[in-house]
């Protein structure tokens, strides 16, 4: 059973426990308001009988009455305690475990999802499972066991009152799992506008500038203002959609109250049933509908729950990148054993590639844009799996090393910078966590920061805004480039690593590469012939296939791809 609520509503074990619990809580809490319902009845039966009421009955329910309100008083502490607390408990776990999940996760995941959808899912799904699973979804069950439980007591006083009573059960809970199907589908729908919001928002931020600059903020607002309108009547169709079940439900269950004052009545009348069990009905039916019709209102939400435990199922299904946590190389050689791969079927970006960047030597990758350079030295790192041939670092297959423990060879500086909302300090010392200031201002220095950083209000503890937005490309790149000069780690990937710079600091930046790399196994993505002619090693990529390798002079001597590639840039310049 825990398995199967694990599974249901994507809880940990422990949050399925405490699911069980909350249950059990709220059972125990509904039929602690029948309490007042027993001692109400004793006391009319009391009265009605025509004897003297003796004086220890007043007393029993004086005691009654101040033990139900404990009653009802603890029993509502512990549901509170179970579906409250423990819900917000298991919600803090999801999240950690959405969390550790996204980062085993490989690239080709995020490749397939946009960031509104994942946000969406470890906040917004997260939230919502949250609210159902604390508010809603126990109480539901609970009351659905509770009245039950009632019913079978009440069967064995009068099983006609009985069947008056209860037959609207059913009959709501048949409408009930028939509006399933049609709430998932409308949320499905409202989701769907949901994140298509959110990522035309997303997207308009993000490229603000550029829209401005081409005048075409008003044609994008008005595709947003679509989006927006579609979303609004996602939602009046799921209220609507949602009303065409509660509505009908709540009011067949309140025609139980007027069978049994029916069937009550005519029973009375002729003799078949006592006053005093038509009043103890009467008493009954006032209050085993509460529970039921409150969580009614709430049926929809509860329906279209499945749609945000199905997204995060999504997420957390998803097979991650594993290895072993050892990683024994026999030195850093890089080596391609006819590689292949595609991001999606029927799309080969690489085809059958083979080449080995030494240790101690410079490779360059070189070719046409999409040729799959960036492709291959993201292969080497174990971003993606390879689809055909395998990739080893001295000898071991990056497949059997978990990724994390593989990326610690790496110091990679990509051509789009991430830099973070913090210091120019502390966006260096990333590259190594506990390095001292020392560290981190003697490779700013190498790598050609002080220039900027020496104008900036604070210097190096500079808050530079998200995504560095104080900073120019140029300068954002070169605390990128020191961030990988901090880490220091064998393996060197430089995608366009200098590329946003002037030709001058170019010059001294690549002085400074100059010492990182010594000693280690290096690939550069470069489009700048200047950049890789120093290289020991060319692998040209064309159509993602190798056209040519080997050193520049024996490309140069080859008058092939590389040559002209040459010949056309110097003509440029």
């Amino acid at each position: 059973m825990i398995k199967a609520i694990m599974k249901k509503f994507a809880l940990s074990r422990e949050g399925a426990k405490g699911f069980v619990w909350a249950v059990v809580a709220c059972v125990v809490q509904d039929i602690s308001f029948m309490f007042p319902v027993g001692l109400l009845y004793f006391l009319v039966k009391d009265f009605l009988s025509g004897n003297p009421i003796p004086t220890l009955h007043y007393y029993l329910y004086g005691f009654g009455t101040l033990g139900a309100l404990l009653l009802i008083f603890f029993t509502a502490w512990w549901k509170y305690n179970a579906t409250y607390f423990s819900t917000y408990k298991e919600s803090g776990v999801r999240r950690i475990r959405l969390a550790e999940k996204l980062r085993k996760l490989p690239l080709s995941f995020f490749g397939k999802k946009d960031l509104a959808d994942l946000t969406n899912t470890v906040m917004g799904d997260c939230a919502t499972t949250e609210q159902m699973m604390s508010h809603y979804v126990p109480q539901f069950w609970g009351s659905i066991i509770s009245t039950c439980l009632i019913a079978i007591s009440m069967f064995a006083f009068d099983w006609r009152l009985a069947l008056a009573t209860l037959w609207v059960l059913p009959v709501t809970l048949i409408i009930v799992a028939l509006s399933k199907k049609a709430q998932v589908y409308f949320t499905r729908k409202q989701s769907e506008a949901q994140v298509d919001v959110e990522d035309g928002i997303q997207e308009c931020l993000d490229t603000i500038r550029d829209l401005k600059s081409n005048n075409a903020e008003k044609k994008y607002l008005q595709g947003l203002n679509k989006k927006i309108k579609r979303l609004e009547g996602r939602h009046i169709k799921s209220e609507l959609g949602s009303a065409m079940f509660v509505v009908p439900s709540s009011m067949i269950l309140k025609f139980g109250i007027a069978t049994v004052a029916l069937v009550g009545g005519m029973l009375l009348m002729k003799g078949s049933v006592s006053l005093i069990t038509f009043f103890m009905f009467l008493l009954v039916v006032s209050r085993i509908y509460e529970p039921l019709t409150g969580t009614l209102q709430n049926l929809a939400a509860m329906n279209s729950l499945q749609v945000n435990i199905d997204r995060i199922n999504d997420m957390e299904n998803t097979p991650e990148l594993s290895g072993g946590a050892e990683f024994n190389p026999n030195g850093y050689d890089i080596e391609f054993k006819n590689v292949g791969f595609a991001y999606n079927s029927g799309e080969t970006v690489l085809d059958g590639v083979s080449f080995t960047a030494k240790q101690g030597e410079v490779t360059a990758l070189i070719g046409e844009s999409g040729g799959g350079k960036s492709t291959a030295a993201k292969l080497s790192a174990r971003f993606w799996d390879v689809d055909k041939g395998s990739v080893t670092v001295g000898g071991v297959d990056v497949k059997t090393v978990d990724p994390e423990v593989l990326l610690k060879a790496y110091s990679i500086v990509f051509q789009d910078v991430t830099l973070f909302n913090n210091t120019v300090m502390e966006n260096i010392r990333i590259g190594k966590k506990g390095a001292t200031d020392e560290e981190v201002l003697k490779v700013a220095k190498e790598a050609q920061c002080d220039e900027f950083v020496s104008k900036l209000p604070d210097g190096y503890n500079t808050v530079i805004g998200e995504n560095g937005s104080m900073l120019s490309g140029g300068e954002r790149q070169r605390i990128s480039i020191a961030r990988a000069m901090l880490k220091d780690a064998p393996i060197v990937i430089m995608d366009e690593a200098t590329a946003s710079l002037d030709a001058e600091n170019e010059t001294e930046v690549q002085t400074a590469l100059s010492a990182l790399v010594k000693d280690k196994t290096v690939l550069i993505i470069a489009h700048r012939m200047r950049t890789v002619d120093g290289a020991g090693k060319i692998v040209v990529l064309q159509g993602g296939k190798v056209a040519e390798q080997g050193t520049p002079e024996e490309l140069k001597a080859k008058d092939g791809i590389y040559a002209k590639m040459l010949a056309l840039q110097s003509q440029s310049i």
